[in-house]
């Protein structure tokens, strides 16, 4: 039987998203689904979940949860990870203490101060999983949706041993949401995305060989007279001339100019809510009981396939039909001007020989000089988790854009401290 490994499976909705899609592909039946997961308890309702929906859908997957994360794993085909270290908690660690230095995050889960300590207290982790995989799966391919994704996805494809992909929905959801923001039609539209995950450009967007970007940006100069949620990336759009992928509270702090203590009168011009990561965070606790009992009380729980990569992915593979995505691979001369050994969001086509990705080229000098000041910081947080140095925790800090504007040399050392000290566990010893 072949099988597909969810880590991480206590996040029912998105288990549900992924092994439902999975459920209502024809190539994927009689697979196993095993689960697994740290909570015993909420591994268990999602066994309950998908169960049931796999009998409401006529799915002939069988649905295992496993309390032994080696036994899931064992023979596995495809291993999807969806993990969080830390929780909530370790979260609210790396807002607060920021704050006590000046520093306002938005999301803090790719780039930041934020970035780099859930990346420090997740690759450890990560690599656990890669031990486990390179024994009882060692051919298996992993599908990350773990943030921060880039820096995840260069542990583990090049200290892991592990074939991995990584996931995210920017960019197949960034020309239709741009459109219909804009009051666009986006039917027939093709466009050209390239570069890092959470800031690939939209380099090309055309109908029938017409250039649709005049028009994108005429209207979004317009709407900027008055507040929306899409400001910042407007405002990125018009002075680098290209549309960013991810969301404008993601671009806040992925930059030095927005969120900024002394022009505080910029993050209510361009509508950032500093802090909304942890106002999700406690928005979706306090709804997920009654998100559960609804999955878990509804008889009739059904499912429709959703736009998520995984199952579409894994169906090419078995079929060998193709299908184009977008993914996080490692840059093997894919985008000429940014290094190799970085991570990369290029188009990928998917078939039976598994994922290809394409050689894009070049980017605009300007756009790549905008990914490398993420790239540096990524690559030094590598280095921090693979030496257990701190100086390169306190360089990749001194090289994230937001930080260093905010910040002196010595106070971003503090800070780093500090948060090493708050963590405490849940980061390995550094030197």
């Amino acid at each position: 039987m072949s099988k597909i490994t969810f880590i991480g499976a206590g996040s029912a909705v998105f288990a549900k998203n992924v092994l439902g899609d999975c459920m209502l592909t024809e190539a994927l039946q009689d697979f196993e689904l095993a689960l697994y997961d740290i909570d015993l308890k909420r591994l268990r309702e999602s066994e309950q979940m998908l169960t049931r929906l796999g009998v409401n859908v006529g799915s002939t997957c069988r649905v295992k949860a496993y309390e032994d994360r080696v036994e899931a794993l064992r023979g596995a085909d495809y291993v999807i990870n969806a993990i969080l270290v830390g929780g909530d908690e370790a979260c609210r660690t790396d807002f607060n203490v920021p704050k006590k230095y000046g520093l306002g995050q938005t999301i803090g889960d790719t780039v930041g101060i934020g970035g780099i300590f859930r990346s420090l207290r997740t690759i450890p982790a990560m690599m656990e999983l890669a031990a486990d995989m390179r024994k009882v799966c060692p051919n298996a391919l992993l599908l990350n949706y773990t943030n921060p994704m880039a820096i995840l996805t260069i542990m583990m494809n090049v200290h892991g041993g592990v074939q991995t992909v990584g996931l995210c929905h920017s960019v197949q959801g960034c020309v239709p949401k741009l459109f219909q923001s804009l009051g666009m039609d986006a039917a027939g539209v093709e466009w050209k995305i390239a570069g890092i995950n959470h800031m690939a450009w939209l380099l090309e967007v055309t109908r029938d060989g017409v250039d649709l970007y005049p028009e994108v940006k005429r209207r979004a100069a317009e709407k900027q007279s008055t507040p929306h949620r899409d400001m910042v990336r407007f405002e990125i759009m018009r002075r680098f001339g290209c549309y960013v992928t991810e969301s404008s509270i993601h671009h806040a702090e992925y930059h030095p100019y927005f969120i900024k203590r002394s022009y505080p009168e910029l993050i209510n011009q361009l509508q950032i809510p500093l802090d909304d990561y942890l106002e999700r965070r406690r928005k979706k606790a306090a709804q997920w009981q009654k998100t559960m009992a609804e999955l878990l009380d509804n008889a009739e729980l059904k499912h429709t396939r959703t736009s998520e990569y995984g199952s579409y992915i894994m169906e090419a593979i078995v079929t060998n039909r193709p299908f184009r995505i977008a993914g996080n691979v490692m840059n093997t001369g894919l985008i000429a001007n940014l290094p190799q050994g970085a991570c990369v969001e290029v188009p990928c086509l998917v078939d039976g020989n598994g994922v290809a990705p394409t050689v894009f080229g070049e980017l605009p000098t300007h756009l790549a000089a905008l990914n490398m000041s993420h790239i540096n910081m990524q690559l030094l947080t590598v280095e921090a988790a693979v030496t257990g140095k701190k100086e390169h925790i306190y360089q990749a800090a001194f090289l994230d854009p937001h930080t260093s504007a905010e910040l002196s040399l010595d106070d971003i050392v503090a800070l780093c401290d500090e948060l090493i000290e708050a963590h405490g566990s849940l980061l390995p010893a550094f030197r």
